[in-house]
């Protein structure tokens, strides 16, 4: 009979995989990481700038009765000579089941009316968004995206003018994703409302996704560029969320916006709006370094892509967050942007 193998090799070879896997990973990212530093460091031409397609996250004290018309007021003074046009209100976010909690947005119905008064011509949606990992929300129940659609009703019915997906983190190639937003897009139609998501980091080199996805224990939200494809063909807005990268240095940062921008733009389709989310916030994590992930890097970053060429879609920038952003984020905002 032949010799079966000692049981204790299997756990060796599986730690080889996983070692070998893990190796090529950080010299896929060593290459990357030099590639990203060159691409950083180029001249932006004057005439990349914002042409008036950009957007806001609004933290939930907008919904919740934190604020009043004077808060309303003074957005609207700081956002009336910008380019920003779409202003995603946080307003969820989703229970397990798919449900909202009214009591969560007292004040929703009236912020939206006067939003609407004093910035005539912004859109206000309902930035909506879980946490779809085991144990919490379950993309993959019809039951959850039956509830999730019936909750995408209701806020719009408070006047909305559309909804904003936020789940994270999904993995790169999940298919319940995409069965979620070509269903939801169909409902924002009959509402004449606009559906729009936030995407994940794209991978700035071919194949880091799947090699990033083999990984034991490896983060499940880096997304590769067919994926968002695939994804943008089922919403009319496409945020892309350029920070959280983990660079060491604000040029490295500058190239990866840069790459990962050109990459949106090859794959979103031309009908689909996309903006690319910009960092204006603050907080101290291991893959957010804050003199690295600043607003002025990325607007670079943004810039050094589009090149001087002229655009042909509707294409702008999303700030993250309200509450978080500073005069300087401002400063930088208006002067190389808007």
């Amino acid at each position: 009979m032949p010799r079966l193998l000692p049981r204790r090799r299997w756990p060796r070879r599986a730690l080889l995989v996983a070692l070998g896997l893990a190796a090529a990973a950080v010299l896929v990212a060593a290459a990357g990481a030099v590639a990203l530093q060159v691409e950083g460091s180029g001249t932006p031409a004057p005439t990349a700038r914002g042409t008036g397609h950009d957007a806001e996250w609004l933290g939930h004290a907008w919904v919740d009765g934190r604020k009043s018309q004077s808060d309303v007021d003074a957005l609207a003074a700081r956002l009336r000579h910008t380019g920003i046009r779409d202003l995603y209100v946080h307003a969820g976010p989703f229970r397990d089941d798919g449900s909202l909690d009214r009591s969560q947005r007292p004040r929703a119905r009236w912020l939206v009316t006067a939003l609407h008064r004093a910035l005539p011509g912004v859109r206000v949606q309902a930035w909506l968004g879980a946490h779809p990992v085991p144990g919490q929300l379950r993309l993959g129940s019809a039951r959850t995206r039956a509830t999730i659609l019936a909750s995408l009703r209701q806020v719009l019915r408070d006047g909305f003018d559309g909804v904003h997906y936020d789940f994270e983190p999904v993995a790169d190639g999940d298919a319940d994703l995409v069965t979620l937003l070509a269903a939801s897009h169909r409902a924002t139609r009959r509402y004449h409302a606009v559906l729009s998501l936030s995407a994940s980091l794209l991978a700035p080199v071919p194949g880091l996704a799947s090699t990033i996805r083999a990984l034991p224990g490896g983060p499940r939200g880096v997304w590769s560029p067919g994926y968002l494809r695939r994804l943008a063909g089922h919403v009319d807005q496409v945020a892309v969320m350029l920070y959280d990268s983990c660079l060491p240095t604000a040029t490295s940062y500058a190239g990866y916006v840069r790459r990962a921008t050109g990459l949106a733009l090859g794959v979103v389709p031309g009908n689909v709006a996309l903006l690319i989310g910009v960092p204006a916030y603050h907080d101290r994590t291991a893959c957010h370094r804050g003199d690295a992930e600043t607003m002025a890097a990325a607007l670079r970053g943004v810039r050094l892509a589009l090149g001087h060429r002229p655009r042909r879609r509707t294409f702008g920038v999303a700030l993250y967050v309200d509450f978080a952003a500073t005069a300087a984020d401002w400063a930088s905002y208006r002067t190389a942007w808007s």
